[in-house]
């Protein structure tokens, strides 16, 4: 085979995979990506932070879903498990690391203060129509020692 043919058959599939991406960071939706984001850390801080409840009616859809095994769907639900867990828990500014977005998905990288110890949280949420619609979290503690340098934060 020619050394034509081989550069014709990598090429042209290597400059259609080019233009699909390029025509998907084209329609990204910058302004209402960080939009989002910016709802999803005022949610954070109100809820979790400063223990406002009345607050998920403001940032959560009423058919919200939760992907956190623990919990029911639903905000009133996570209403009533965290009126519950902060009963006797002080108000705090919550510690969010990093803060990035794709699409309708947000991604928090939270240190959270535990009564067992400190832990990293990565909560996910999807927004549609300015209202948080869904939630996935990964909870991982901070240990004393670390096998590498690195932190997690």
């Amino acid at each position: 085979m020619s050394l034509a043919r081989n550069l014709q058959r990598f090429v042209i599939p290597m400059a259609v995979v080019f233009c699909a991406l390029s025509a998907n960071a084209q329609t990204r939706d910058v302004k209402t990506e960080e939009a989002n984001k910016k709802m999803v850390v005022a949610f954070y801080q109100a809820f979790f932070g400063d223990q406002d409840f009345s607050s998920a009616e403001k940032y959560l859809a009423p058919g919200y879903i939760q992907h956190n095994p623990t919990l029911p769907d639903g905000r009133d639900a996570l209403v009533k498990r965290f009126k519950a867990f902060f009963a006797n828990v002080p108000k705090r500014k919550e510690d969010i690391r990093r803060v990035a977005a794709d699409g309708d998905l947000v991604w928090l990288h939270v240190r959270v203060p535990l009564e067992n110890g400190p832990a990293s949280f990565v909560d996910i949420f999807r927004v549609k129509d300015g209202k948080i619609v869904e939630h996935w979290d990964t909870i991982q503690a901070i240990p004393a020692k670390s096998a590498n340098p690195h932190p997690m934060f």
